[in-house]
């Protein structure tokens, strides 16, 4: 497939520039196209690599279900399970690509390597060295699967090389003075951009469904009342095994965590990063703010893992030294505190970000007349600007909501692992992001409620943030329109 893609690619390219010279002479000869040169060249490219690749894809794919096909019906295999025939078609897959890469030993126009090694030593040279192999197991479907995929690799070259070149002969033969290129051209990038969007909106349906069904497979296990109200979480992965001695799967303790961190983490990261953004874009000169700003948001590029190992490392040693082993209520250090402290750094590149685009979109007419009134650049700041940037600024909030409910890593490593209802900031609380971590860590398998409620509190968490992010979007959006 690799060797298709640079056959395309010098095709495509060839294309462009021929389309492109054949339409600048055109016009020189004073010729009115409808199209730009350019518009012709991208023409060209798009008329020959789009479709090639289609065919690439198309003949690969096909070569895939001749070889799954040969495996499922072979008479000399009675298969068990799906399992079984699962493990055979994954052995087999193995092998050949053992076998391919041994006599490409690249993987710069490989197939085309394949293809005229396979030819020239002839299918006995294959089978002989398939046979010498004394690990491979089911060798004759091995031997039939790499016939079939050389041959599958034979017809993407030699038909991807001849439907490339006919392609890539009409575009040039297309250019003329009436056909109009640019409405193709554009036509194709408006396709490919509805086809990103399809792809987003796709995903997002993909993960609701993929969420739904297993919480549906979890609430016919367990209570989804009980999930949904109960005040205790005791995951027993033996629940079954013994008599009377069940799991308590309760979302409470952990929903309570989630908002008591991220209610820490905003009310340490909203004032310093209101109040940072106020400064930048009213009080610092340019040239401060210049160096400021990036500064700032360098906070914003950490990876969540230093975070969390800060949390651990600094903070959370420090707050127990300084507050929990002096007040004698333990010795850990995991707290809330600690991580709600940590997320809110985390969260204040963020904020300061978000709220001074906010507050520099709010028109400079207003500052002129507040200042035409007599008022002072802070009686500004506060009676006009931050009023009128309130509805974006609350929006920016709760987008940071909305990441510090869903943040995992500083939670996992800074708040500990307790799910409990308490109000001590020192103690160490669980988060619905931490227990699922907790629930699909290991060896585990689908069939019981104690994993299966991983699903169920990742619905739950979508549905909060995504309640969230509406919301946010919604008043954004609606202070926008107030100005444009």
């Amino acid at each position: 497939m690799n060797s298709l893609i640079v056959f395309n690619l010098i095709v495509s390219v060839f294309a462009f520039f021929v389309c492109r010279e054949k339409a600048s002479r055109l016009r020189e000869k004073h010729a009115l196209l409808v199209a730009s040169n350019t518009h012709w060249g991208w023409y060209g490219f798009l008329s020959v690599s789009i479709p090639t690749l289609v065919l690439g894809v198309l003949i690969h794919y096909a070569g895939i279900y001749f070889i799954n096909s040969g495996i499922r019906s072979s008479s000399a295999l009675e298969f068990a399970s799906h399992a079984e025939y699962l493990l055979v078609k994954e052995n087999v897959t193995a092998s050949i690509g053992l076998f391919l890469n041994e006599i490409s030993q690249t993987r710069f126009l490989s197939s085309f390597i394949i293809i005229i090694s396979y030819f020239v030593s002839g299918i006995e040279t294959t089978i002989v060295l398939v046979q010498s192999d004394t690990t491979i197991e089911h060798l004759d479907l091995v031997v039939g699967a790499i016939k079939t995929k050389i041959l599958a690799l034979t017809a993407t070259i030699v038909l991807g090389v001849i439907f490339a070149l006919i392609l890539a002969q009409r575009s040039i033969n297309t250019v003329s003075v009436s056909y109009n290129a640019r409405e193709k051209v554009e036509f194709v990038i408006v396709s490919l951009l509805a086809l990103s969007s399809l792809i987003a909106v796709l995903t997002t349906v993909g993960i609701v469904i993929s969420l739904l069904s297993e919480t549906v497979n979890f609430a016919m296990m367990h209570s989804i009342i009980d999930f949904l109200f109960g005040t205790v979480w005791n995951p027993q992965f033996t629940s079954g095994e013994v008599e009377g001695y069940g799991s308590d799967l309760g979302i409470l303790p952990l929903l309570w965590g989630t908002l008591y961190i991220s209610f820490i983490a905003l009310a340490f990261s909203v004032p310093i990063g209101l109040y940072s953004a106020i400064y930048l874009s009213e009080y610092a000169s340019d040239r401060f703010r210049s160096l400021a700003k990036p500064v700032l948001e360098l906070l914003a590029g950490i990876p969540t893992i230093v975070y969390g190992l800060f949390a651990l490392l600094t903070v959370g040693p420090l707050l127990r030294d300084s507050f929990t082993q002096p007040l004698g209520l333990g010795s850990n250090s995991d707290s809330v505190l600690a991580a709600g402290l940590v997320m809110g750094i985390m969260l204040i590149p963020f904020v300061s970000s978000l709220s001074d685009d906010i507050i520099n979109a709010v028109p400079q007419t207003l500052r002129d007349g507040s200042y035409g009134l007599g008022a002072t650049q802070s009686e500004t700041v506060k009676n006009v600007i931050i009023p009128a940037a309130l509805p974006g600024i609350i929006g920016a909030v709760l987008l940071a909501a909305s990441r510090a409910i869903g943040e995992t890593m500083i939670v996992v490593l800074g708040a500990g692992a307790a799910a409990k209802l308490s109000l001590n900031p020192l103690e160490g609380m669980a988060t619905i992001t931490a227990k699922i971590v907790n629930q699909l860590t290991g060896d585990t398998e689908f069939e019981s409620p104690e994993t299966l409620v991983a699903f169920a509190l990742g619905l739950s968490l979508f549905v909060i943030t995504l309640c969230l992010n509406v919301l946010a979007l919604y008043i954004v959006r609606k202070y926008r329109e107030e100005y444009e």
